[in-house]
This record gives structure tokens, sequence and C-alpha cells, in this order.
């Protein structure tokens, strides 16, 4: 008789997979930054509309409710606000990646930001200043960010699906993320983002609980707990796949496209 699958069966074996991508290694860090393509100025400021008579993709629901964790932990964490959170997680010890870090990356921006960009976790630098998405992976995603007139700190917000550094940059395990995942929940709910954009396959099998391709899901709004969102490449990914650069800006369009009807949706409900 096959076994049934619980959903925390699911997620750990997703989570086990070949990854689309890894971060950089040593010698791909010493890589100089490879900013995006030059874009025309008029194509920064207003990617393409959607055309007329062209049906728009509808809204996949691939999630579904997160795991109640033993202990009330989780409860106890969704209950937080800004200040409780931040100690929680500067004083976590839920799994062993607390042993090996310098500091923990809460996360950063505007906390009443309409857009939030999720990674996967810190490199060296992020876990040497406790901030997400400082190193070369960093300064591509903030020139990603200038191309569709956004910048970091300015109604954007930016974390990640593990709080600590895994050892050699390495995926999260597991166990990892599942212990962390209350934390980004909780910044979501403080947050109320119009829209999130995962950034790569850990951070979308994380949020979205599915071991789908990052090909797959682009293109599509999915939906997180009530919240749009899109699926594009990670930054550290492009640094190796120049060549997927259009595609992320085509995911990039497509993300600005989807918040601008998400504003019209709510002016036309006000």
């Amino acid at each position: 008789m096959t076994q049934v699958k619980t959903r925390r069966d699911l997620i750990l074996e997703e989570m086990g997979l070949t990854p689309v991508w890894r971060l950089r290694g040593a010698r791909a860090e010493e890589a100089p930054v490879a900013a995006p393509e030059a874009i025309p100025e008029s194509r920064a400021s207003s990617p393409e509309p959607p055309q007329p008579g062209i049906a728009q993709e509808p809204r996949v629901t691939t999630h579904e409710s997160r795991i109640t964790e033993p202990g009330d932990r989780r409860a106890t964490i969704m209950r937080m606000e800004w200040p409780g959170l931040k100690e929680a997680v500067a004083s976590c010890t839920s799994c062993p990646l607390h042993a090996k870090r310098n500091k923990t990356v809460f996360g950063v921006g505007d906390e009443n930001a309409d857009w939030l960009f999720v990674g996967e976790g810190p490199g060296a630098d992020e876990d040497a200043q406790g901030e997400p998405f400082v190193g070369q992976a960093g300064k591509l995603l903030d020139s990603m960010l200038a191309a569709i007139k956004l910048q970091r700190g300015t109604n954007v917000y930016i974390a990640n699906v593990v709080k600590c550094r895994p050892p050699g940059n390495r995926n999260p395990e597991p166990g990892e993320a599942l212990a962390c995942e209350p934390y980004l929940d909780r910044q979501i709910d403080l947050l109320r983002p119009r829209l999130i954009v995962a950034l790569g396959k850990v951070a979308a099998a994380n949020l979205l609980a599915t071991d789908a391709s990052v090909a797959s899901m682009r293109g599509k709004v999915h939906d997180y707990r009530g919240t749009p969102l899109i699926v594009t490449y990670h930054p550290a990914y492009l640094l190796r796949s120049l060549t997927d650069k259009a595609k992320a800006w085509a995911d990039l369009c497509f993300a600005v496209r989807t918040m601008g009807d998400l504003k019209r949706e709510t002016d036309a409900a006000t």
C-alpha cells in the first residue's frame, strides 16, 4: 500500500531537490558585477502595457495553509510587532545556523512598502553587515530596481527565507527554512505588501510550497496567503547566466504591470 505523504513530507522532499541555481562560490564572488543591459529611457520609465484583446494571465493559487508548530512557537511569533520580531530573530537559536553566524539578517526597507522582494539567505557580506543583498548580487538587485524606477528603502522591502547564513553559501536545509518560516510570515503580515517578488527557486519553493522550476512559474501571478506573488531569477544566478537577463527584465515589466493593475483595483474599490 502506498504511503500517503503529509504536507510536511512534501515540503521536506521539495527542498531536497537539486536546485535550479546555487549561490556563488568564492571565485564567482570575486567577479565584477554584471549590471543589466542598457535599457532605453522610454522602456525603463514605461514598461510595455498589456496588449489590447489579449487575456491576462489568471492568478495561480498554489499555497496551502502553513504548518502549525509544536509548543505554540509559531502562534507567539505571529502576535509580535516589529520591535519584538526583530529581537526574536536577533536572539534565535531554533536551528543550527545560529552557531556560526556573525549577525542575523532580519530584512531592510520601508515597513509600509508596496513591494516585497524575497531571496534565499544571507551570504558572507550579508552575514558581516547584517543587511540582505549587499554583496555582488545585491548590487545587481539595486540595478534591477533602478531599471523599474524603484530603490532600496523607498516603497521597497527586502528579506530572505532564512535569517542566518548557511555555511559555504549552500541552500538552506528544510529544517532551517521551517524554523525561519514564521518570521517571514509575520514580516509579510506586518508589511501587507501589494506584491511579493520571489527571487529564485528556493524563495519560490518555500513561499509557494511547490517543486516547480523558476521557468515554469514565470509570467504568472501566484497567491501567497492572499498576497499576489511573481517569480523571477535570483540576481546571483543572473551573474552567472547573463543570457537570462532579458527574461528577468521581462519579469520586472510584468511585475510593474501587475502592480498597476492592483492599484487600479484598489482605486476602483474605493
